[in-house]
């Protein structure tokens, strides 16, 4: 599936970077990919503008968005960047999950919090989400 240059270029607005974020850049464009893909913007195989030119609209280095291509984007030769299979999209969204939550985990141990605490908060957070849905 290849789009237009003016599909590319909408495609690229879509992503944003908060350089005031403790999370790294490749780690925001990564887990913002995923997300438009969980939603449906973003469809397996579809056509992004090339790394270069996504580069170039978030301002930052070529390298960096090269870096976040694991798992959710692959390049064609002298094509561009596309999304990958839905397949490898899973699994990538389940690992960033992981990796947030242990990352949430530490971050509760570091502030005193016990297991039983964080067991409450983890089961508030369920019954919250299950209410909102």
């Amino acid at each position: 599936m290849y789009s237009t240059e003016n599909e590319k270029k909408e495609r690229a607005r879509l992503f944003h970077i908060d350089n005031r974020s403790r999370v790294p850049i490749h780690q925001q464009l990564q887990a913002q990919i995923v997300r438009y893909v969980s939603l449906g913007l973003l469809l397996p195989d579809q056509q992004l503008p090339s790394v270069r030119a996504m580069a170039q609209q978030l301002g930052i280095n070529p390298n960096t968005v090269q870096k976040e291509m694991n798992g959710v984007l692959y390049t064609v030769a002298g094509r561009g960047a596309f999304i990958s299979p839905e397949k490898d999209q899973l699994s990538q969204f389940k690992k960033l999950a992981a990796d947030r939550f242990a990352a949430a985990v530490q971050a509760a141990a570091d502030a005193g919090l016990t297991r039983q605490a964080l067991g409450q908060i983890v089961e508030e957070q369920m019954e919250r989400r299950d209410r909102d849905d």
